[in-house]
């Protein structure tokens, strides 16, 4: 993912956008094609004045740690990106798109220090 080479204890994760890409049903929760939310690192943010179905984003919510990683070609996180609202009157139809891409350290999101984990290995 990187053009330079990342030191031993930097890794790469998407930020994400989920957008509500079509609704083919009723949506009770007022829901409009193009509302969103981010996902940048470990933390979702919303626009300014924005709310979000809750029954959507829990059906969302398992699939984006892996969205956030780079994995092999072939691998259907790579390939599918659509989640369906659990709603079943709703079918409201979520896109995840990878947005951009964020460098982290391990030390700045894990609580065991990097050079512990490189001494136990």
């Amino acid at each position: 993912m990187s053009q330079t080479p990342l030191r031993d204890d930097e890794f790469e994760l998407y930020d994400l956008a989920v957008v509500v890409e079509k609704i083919e049903g009723h949506c009770t929760c007022a829901m409009t094609e193009g509302d969103c939310f981010y996902l940048r690192g470990g933390k979702l943010s919303l626009p300014d004045g924005a709310d979000f179905c809750l029954y959507a984003l829990q059906s969302v919510i398992p699939l984006l740690p892996a969205k956030q990683r780079r994995n092999h070609p072939a691998d259907w996180m790579e390939t599918d990106a659509r989640v369906v609202c659990p709603d079943p009157a709703c079918r409201l139809i979520m896109r995840i798109d990878r947005v951009s891409r964020r460098t982290l350290r391990h030390d700045d999101v894990s609580p065991i220090a990097w050079e512990d984990v490189k001494r136990e290995v």
